[in-house]
């Protein structure tokens, strides 16, 4: 891996991002700071799937998926939609994949 370039404090002030951003990614890192949220990503990474199926590979409450789910929503991180009665969750978009793909291969180096 190439070394990070020696810069100046100025110049590096210079391409540091706003705060606002900055604290966005610290709330985007937050949500992948739950075990249980983190299990629901890697499952919608693989298939598109309903609470009901969720809470059953999880073991836990129908109630507790979807109070996940609704972070995860906020976050942008999962998306959803409506078939007759049920609603399938999936991830939002590739990037939520990238991540956890990132994330996986780091943990196992």
């Amino acid at each position: 891996m190439n070394e990070p370039e020696v810069l100046s404090a100025d110049k590096v002030r210079e391409e540091l991002p706003e705060d606002e951003v900055l604290y966005d990614l610290a709330e985007l890192f937050k949500i992948f700071g739950d075990s249980t949220r983190v299990k629901l990503l890697y499952i919608l990474s693989v298939s598109e799937m309903c609470v009901q199926d969720l809470a059953q590979l999880l073991g836990v409450t129908q109630s507790a998926v979807s109070h996940q789910l609704r972070a995860l929503k906020a976050s942008k991180l999962v998306r959803y939609r409506r078939e007759g009665k049920t609603v399938f969750y999936a991830l939002a978009d590739g990037h939520v994949r990238t991540i956890i793909d990132q994330g996986l291969e780091h943990v196992e180096e």
